[in-house]
């Protein structure tokens, strides 16, 4: 890889694009680097035990609107985003608290707020006072606190590593949520059938209990620690307009809020289609996020090994993931079904690592977090804005039209980006079908 924090130039453009290395170096592994650092071992430790627990805490809290509201996919629209409207409106903003304040400091004040909102829940479900307003309330708290926690966790990851292993950790990071996006699920659906909704909520506040733990004994002495920044109000107007001059990077940023906003509600969507469809039991009502998840931990150790991608990948990939999406709403039976989320999943995270990818290495440095903060809002921040839709629509005309519309909405835009990279490619006068990419001030990108 080029060396982390400064612009490619042609000669190391050309390998990348190749995926040839420089005499001597070697491609790290994912169980190398990063985990060599005791900080990194325990934050990593924490956060793989606390995912699991907040994807459990997903599975019982959808079931549990569902149960509220007999079925009501428009209101389990609305509590979906509202937990991911305060990152659209707050997100940016919460990366520069992540700036100015010790990381850990603030990891420690999050991470107790979200155990201490998932006690609650769980309190009040076991005690047969939960309403639907409740649920929104924490909801909506749950976004509020993640609006600071979610850039906080990326800067402590560096700060836990420093910049060499820092490649590395994020791999690892990605590879660990995954997982528990795997077996959060999986765990799910047993835990409610055996015990009940709201112990599994009081399952996942416990597990909060192992992040404050690893967050106390981290040793402050050897974290790599950065200086606050300054005022964030020209700084987030300077980071709309490089991108908005640059549509080498918009581009990228356009498909992700499409695929993402539309594509990428599948804890709607597979809760819909597990209860509407195919009137899956408790038990095996976590399977859908469970397969999807599975099948993302192959695409991010397929992504782990690849060359860096392409323009073309990224659009393949698009292409791919709306053509599986479309396809698993057409599934006769849920196993079917679940057989297809398998290689949706990994598609899913080949298209989001190539955007992201391709916008870490195509950003001067001075605005790469500004860049990977838009980034942050189109992954994430585009949910709250069409969640209620894709809810909507698969109570009004049955939970497969939100699948086949999501796949549909993300196979249009990967190949309006596609065109949009051959207009620009002729207007650069570089016009060679999918050939490389134009030359930019801060280098150039595998074409």
């Amino acid at each position: 890889m080029p060396a982390w924090g400064r612009p490619i130039g042609r000669d190391e453009s050309a390998r990348l694009h190749s995926g040839t290395r420089r005499s001597g170096t070697r491609r790290p592994g994912l169980l190398h680097g990063a985990l060599r650092n005791p900080n990194f071992r325990r934050y990593a430790t924490g956060q793989a035990v606390s995912n699991t627990g907040t994807w459990i805490q997903r599975v019982a809290q959808d079931w549990l609107v569902l149960k509220l509201t007999h079925g009501d996919g428009t209101v389990l629209g609305i509590t979906t985003a509202l937990q991911f409207l305060p990152l659209l409106l707050l997100g940016a903003y919460g990366g520069v608290i992540a700036d100015r304040y010790p990381g850990r400091r603030i990891l420690l004040t999050t991470q107790a707020t979200l155990g201490a909102l998932a006690l609650t829940l769980g309190l009040l479900t076991i005690s047969g006072t939960v309403t639907l307003g409740s649920v929104y309330a924490l909801a909506l708290a749950v976004g509020l606190t993640l609006a600071v926690d979610q850039p906080t966790q990326q800067v402590f990851i560096a700060e836990a590593v420093g910049a060499d292993d820092l490649p590395n950790a994020l791999a690892l990071n990605s590879t660990a949520f995954n997982l528990a996006r795997m077996t959060g699920p999986a765990l799910a659906g047993p835990v409610i059938g055996l015990f009940g909704i709201g112990p599994a909520f009081l399952l996942n506040a416990l597990s909060y209990a192992v992040v404050l733990a690893a967050l106390l004994r981290t040793d402050t002495a050897t974290l790599h620690t950065r200086p606050a920044a300054g005022a964030a109000g020209g700084g987030l107007r300077v980071g709309l307009r490089y991108v908005r001059d640059h549509p080498d990077l918009g581009l990228p940023l356009l498909l992700v809020a499409f695929a993402a906003g539309f594509g990428m509600n599948f804890q709607i969507t597979t809760a819909l289609m597990a209860t509407k469809a195919f009137h899956a039991r408790a038990g095996t009502f976590g399977l859908g996020p469970t397969a999807l998840a599975l099948g993302a931990v192959a695409g991010s150790l397929i992504a782990a090994w690849r060359r860096p991608p392409s323009r073309h990948d990224l659009v393949a990939f698009g292409v791919a993931f709306g053509l599986l999406e479309t396809a698993t709403a057409l599934m006769p039976s849920y196993p079917s079904f679940l057989l297809l989320l398998l290689p949706t999943g990994a598609t899913m995270l080949l298209l989001m690592n190539a955007a992201k990818t391709r916008l870490q290495l195509g950003s001067a440095d001075e605005m790469r977090g500004r860049v990977m903060s838009g980034y942050a809002l189109a992954s994430l921040g585009t949910t709250p804005l069409v969640a209620p839709f894709i809810g909507w629509l698969s109570q009004q005309s049955g939970a497969r039209a939100g699948l086949a519309v999501g796949g549909l909405v993300s196979v249009a835009a990967a190949l309006a980006v596609g065109a949009g990279y051959r207009r620009l490619s002729g207007a650069q006068g570089r016009a060679r079908g999918w050939g490389r990419w134009p030359r930019r001030a801060s280098g150039e990108l595998p074409g």
